[in-house]
């Protein structure tokens, strides 16, 4: 059986080795059949390998997007199925407004504050005075003072942050105290007093032209706080190019002061804030209708005022008294405000003035007869829905604002009264300052002027004439 085994075995070599020598003749003798169809098996090999890396690629794409969610396939054969909608990626904040602010002898801002001091270094947040309590209406143009003590007391998260360098400066701010110069130096527009304040203006502007700073921009990307209509009022036309920080546009000419450069800024409350305003039927809560109480006699467009006295008079839901500013009769329209559903806001002297503010701290609906009004930080806060207006020639129709009034619906009073009180801290004033409180609102809207500074600045370098756009 072994042999039978071996004999088996060797044919089998046998004939294997025949093949192979068979194979070899045929390849010397057509060489060329054989070298085509190995070619076309490493062609086939090589096609092959393309087709699998293909496939590989189309695979790691499709499973790259159903990852990042471009490719939603669960909506696709799943289309009922509803997918929680995913939240929006938060926006980095901006980063917050650089300001240089000039170092400046005291008799400039705070040494009006504090007479007892003859020092004239300039002011630091170690030695920043408090506003004084008893200085009354004072306190309404107090801008200046506030935007001061929120540069020298920095905090994390504000609108603006003072910077040391001013070549790393975005804005300059001016600490001078117009408002307060001419309230203390100038009030009675008379000789030798108001000397004083004049001179602080030309010493000002003195050290300002020397400043390369001021002659960069030419001085454009200055703020200068002046919410008293009077305030630099000797030297005013010298900042026609600068940020000017104002109440209202009343009494200047388009060229000196808009709304395009400048900052429209809030009077600053002379009434208490309402803190706890919690009635269970704020509506029913309030019985006086509409409520007035201030001087009724105005120049300009205040006249309405004395109008409005006639017309108003007879009803007895609504309280119009003529009144001056003392300390008893603020208190006293502080608590007829709280106790009204409306606060008539006429236009006095200039289109506004320190009620309407006093209105909203009080969350009482604001009625705002002023066709010029200017209102601040219009572009993130929207009056009308927490404010009430008629036109003067509304107004002073007889019995037509009293009738809308009373037909205003309680709901719609209701909300408005929630959005008085939701958009409140807005309009105050404090040291330290607060995020999102009154100043920290005015340098946004000072960050906003600056790219028309940019352009005003560069169009400037290369012009060889004035301006011609601004004569046409």
């Amino acid at each position: 059986m072994i042999a039978e085994l071996r004999k088996q075995l060797e044919t089998e070599a046998a004939e294997e080795e025949d093949n192979v020598q068979a194979s070899i003749k045929l390849s010397l003798l057509f060489p060329k059949i054989f070298q085509k169809t190995k070619q076309e098996e490493e062609k086939t090999a090589m096609y092959g390998k393309v087709v699998l890396s293909f496939i590989f690629v189309l695979l790691l794409v499709f499973s790259y997007s159903i990852f990042i969610g471009t490719l939603d396939i669960r909506s696709y054969f799943f289309p009922r199925l509803k997918l929680p909608a995913a939240a929006p990626a938060p926006c980095a904040p901006e980063p917050p407004l650089r300001v240089f602010m000039y170092d400046l002898p005291r008799r400039f801002n705070v040494g009006m504050i504090d007479r007892r001091s003859a020092s004239e270094t300039p002011v630091t947040v170690e030695d920043w005075p408090a506003w004084p309590v008893n200085w009354g209406l004072k306190k309404q143009h107090s801008v200046e003072y506030w935007m001061m003590g929120s540069l020298l007391n920095a905090g994390e998260g504000r609108e603006a942050v003072r910077v040391s360098d001013p070549e790393l400066a975005q804005a300059f701010f001016v600490p001078f105290f117009s408002s307060l110069s001419f309230n203390t130096h100038g009030h009675t527009m008379k000789d030798p007093a108001t000397q004083i304040d004049r001179q602080l203006q030309v010493d000002l502007m003195e050290l300002l032209k020397k400043s390369k700073y001021w002659q960069r921009s030419g001085g454009r990307d200055h703020v200068f706080p002046m919410t008293h209509p009077n305030a630099f009022r000797f030297l005013r036309g010298q900042l026609n190019e600068s940020i000017q920080v104002v109440v209202d546009f009343g009494r200047y000419p388009r060229g000196m002061s808009n709304l395009n450069k400048d900052v429209v800024s809030p009077y600053v409350h002379v009434v208490d804030s309402f803190t706890d305003d919690e009635p269970q039927d704020p509506y029913e809560s309030r019985s006086t209708l509409l409520f007035f109480r201030g001087r009724t006699y105005r120049k300009d467009e205040g006249i309405v005022r004395v109008k409005l006295a006639k017309i108003l008079a007879g009803y007895d839901d609504v309280h119009y008294e003529r009144s001056v500013a003392t300390e008893e009769n603020i208190k006293a329209s502080s608590k007829g405000m709280r106790s009204s559903k409306f606060c008539l806001h006429p236009a006095g002297d200039t289109p506004s003035s320190c009620r309407l503010f006093d209105a909203i701290v009080s969350h009482c609906v604001p009625v705002i007869v002023s066709d010029q009004i200017e209102l601040p930080f219009e572009d993130d806060i929207d009056y009308s829905q927490f404010s009430v207006f008629f036109s003067f020639k509304e107004a002073l129709q007889p019995g037509y604002m009293i009738d809308q009034l009373r037909k205003f619906p309680k709901e719609k009073w209701t909300e408005m009264w929630r959005q008085l009180k939701s958009i409140s801290h807005h309009y105050e004033f404090e040291y330290p300052p607060k995020r999102e409180d009154a100043v920290d609102m005015l340098w946004r809207q000072a960050k906003h002027k600056l790219p028309g500074v940019k352009l005003s600045v560069h169009r400037n370098r290369r012009l060889k004439i004035p301006d011609w756009w601004q004569r046409r």
